[in-house]
């Protein structure tokens, strides 16, 4: 039987996490991933199973941007830019799905960033 890894092991707490988790109408879900290099973030109504806004740090909008910045800064940014394209479409309050990963560093960047710009979660 081979080893468990890192990636496994996430995306058992990310299902253990979904099974109480679920985005709506009303309340659609922020769902974020982080690789080693970029993040990237949408807002998701489970019901019809559509993505409502989204942004990552390889976005168009930030591309001259993010060049240069630690990730931190990039993930306060992309946080920044969720939550106003999902404020565009008239949503304000969200539920926060952090994807199996560890609330800290450029998650919580993330989400702060989301808090200050405007969501609710």
């Amino acid at each position: 039987m081979p080893k468990n890894n890192r990636t496994e092991a996430r995306i058992r707490r990310h299902n253990r996490v979904r099974k109480t988790i679920s985005g709506s109408e009303s309340r659609p879900r922020l769902s974020v991933f982080r690789s080693l290099a970029e993040i990237y973030v949408q807002v998701i109504n489970d019901e019809t199973g559509t993505t409502l806004a989204a942004a990552s740090s390889i976005d168009h909008e930030l591309q001259g941007k993010v060049e240069g910045l630690k990730k931190m800064e990039q993930a306060k940014l992309v946080g920044e830019l969720v939550a106003k394209r999902a404020k565009s479409k008239g949503i304000s309050t969200v539920v926060f799905d952090r994807g199996g990963f560890r609330y800290g560093g450029r998650v919580k960047a993330l989400a702060d960033a989301a808090r200050e710009a405007g969501l609710e979660f």
